[in-house]
């Protein structure tokens, strides 16, 4: 499962966040970028020792910095069976093009070091013995 895939269908659900410092923030994910950046609303922010605490409107955390993410577990089950009907969709769907005996390509007349121009097909590429 990808992280940012997990975080992407997490938008707007709760979270807990510990930075490498031990910092921890809890709170609503409103945005989360590439870098894994997020942005985060209504915060309780405990210090490292966990003595105190802050309660904030909202707060941007660097990616870079984070520890790691805790998501509620009904989120990583749906976001693992929405991949998986993904994934079954695109298996359902490649074969349908021609047939399946070649592979890749975009359907153009092979061309390249295996293609021989115009003579007949004999056992393939390189340049083992000839027949």
């Amino acid at each position: 499962m990808l992280p940012l895939s997990l975080l992407n269908a997490a938008q707007n659900k709760p979270m807990l966040v510990e930075l490498k410092n031990g910092e921890t923030f809890n709170g609503h994910l409103v945005n989360c970028d590439n870098f894994m950046n997020i942005t985060l609303r209504e915060v309780y922010q405990t210090n490292a020792e966990g003595d105190r605490f802050w309660k904030l409107k909202e707060c941007y955390i660097r990616g870079s910095t984070i520890k790691y993410l805790r998501v509620p577990d009904h989120l990583l089950d749906m976001v693992k069976e929405e991949q998986n009907r993904a994934r079954e969709m695109g298996r359902n769907s490649r074969g349908a093009h021609g047939g399946g005996a070649t592979r890749g390509g975009r359907g153009a007349p092979q061309r390249g070091r295996g293609g021989m121009r115009g003579a007949p097909i004999r056992g393939g590429r390189g340049r083992g013995r000839g027949a």
